[in-house]
């Protein structure tokens, strides 16, 4: 079957991550200093952004110079993210990590300020969505990973960002991402949907159900386990659908449709609030946001899009009756 990739918010990204550079430390560490090399300030793993409209906002690329000045130093939780479509090196900064009380203040003179990175995801464009995200993951697990997992000594970065090196044994360690599978499990003309105990029921929201994957398991089988263990439902079919980056810290959301072949709810209630069977009638009412029972989430997140798949009937081959 044919299908049309989703264009994810957090995904798209359009640069070239340059690996080849990377083998050279020192020319990496001369190109996110010269005078060509644009910096994205993070504070907080929030972007510094631009905002030309009331609708629309872009990242806050700036100088080296310049950040240096806003900052009054260069921190040392830095990554070379690659080059852009005229080879410019392009180059992601922790703010926090220099100077404390920055803030707002600092850099409104400069045109600039700080946003929140699920809000601006909401009003960049999907390409630069997909560099935050990069730029987010891996400044954030530059923030976790300063010691060696060997030996306990220091580490530092290495190749623009992308390996951190204990200075004691030597041993490399290199950014995590963690998989995710995600699914709307269906029934016919009904599709499962819970509410998990953390956000979701803050928002008294429905979502997809969704857990991270086991070591040595394929995404059919951990999609066939997570259901299984939050809602007690036994599922047959997986049909892949898209995959999503999700920066919150760094995951891969791996987003399917799977085929109920049993119905009796048997919930987990340590990790969900509730799990029920949504008619498809009320689905698409949630989806236009007129529904007066369920909540759905909006677009940034690949539940939306798994969800409206299967309500416009473009979830797969599934009985639908």
């Amino acid at each position: 079957m044919n299908r049309v990739e989703t264009p994810h918010i957090f995904a798209g990204n359009p640069i070239d991550r340059a690996d080849a550079l990377r083998r050279d430390n020192n020319e990496i560490d001369r190109l996110m200093r010269s005078p060509e090399a644009k910096i994205l300030l993070m504070s907080e793993l929030n972007p510094v952004i631009q905002s030309p409209s009331e609708t629309s906002m872009v990242l806050g690329w700036i100088g080296y110079e310049m950040a240096v000045e806003l900052l009054g130093s260069e921190p040392e939780q830095r990554t070379f993210l690659g080059l852009n479509g005229d080879g410019d090196p392009l180059v992601a900064w922790n703010a926090k990590i220099v100077s404390p009380d920055f803030s707002e203040g600092k850099i409104t003179d400069a045109g600039l300020e700080i946003c929140d990175a699920r809000e601006s995801a909401m009003m960049l464009s999907v390409e630069e969505t997909g560099i935050l995200s990069q730029a987010r993951s891996n400044l954030g697990w530059h923030v976790t990973h300063q010691f060696c997992a060997r030996c306990g000594a220091r580490t530092t970065s290495r190749r623009g960002g992308i390996v951190r090196q204990c200075v004691s044994c030597g041993a490399e360690h290199f950014p995590r991402t963690d998989p995710v599978v995600i699914t709307v499990v269906a029934d016919g003309d009904r599709c499962l949907l819970g509410q998990s105990a953390g956000r979701l029921r803050a928002m008294r929201m429905y979502s997809a159900l969704a857990g991270f994957m086991d070591q040595g398991e394929s995404m059919e089988e951990a999609v066939r386990r997570e259901v299984m263990e939050e809602a007690g439902i036994k599922v047959g079919r997986v049909h892949y659908h898209s995959t999503q980056p999700w920066p919150f810290p760094s995951s891969l959301m791996i987003g399917s449709h799977s085929e109920a072949l049993t119905t009796d709810i048997d919930m987990d209630d340590f990790e969900m609030t509730d799990v029920r069977w949504w008619d498809r009638e009320e689905v698409l009412l949630a989806l236009a946001e007129k529904s007066e029972k369920l909540r759905v989430p909006g677009p940034i997140a690949i539940a939306h899009h798994l969800i409206k798949a299967w309500a416009t009937g473009k979830a797969g081959n599934f009985r639908t009756s």
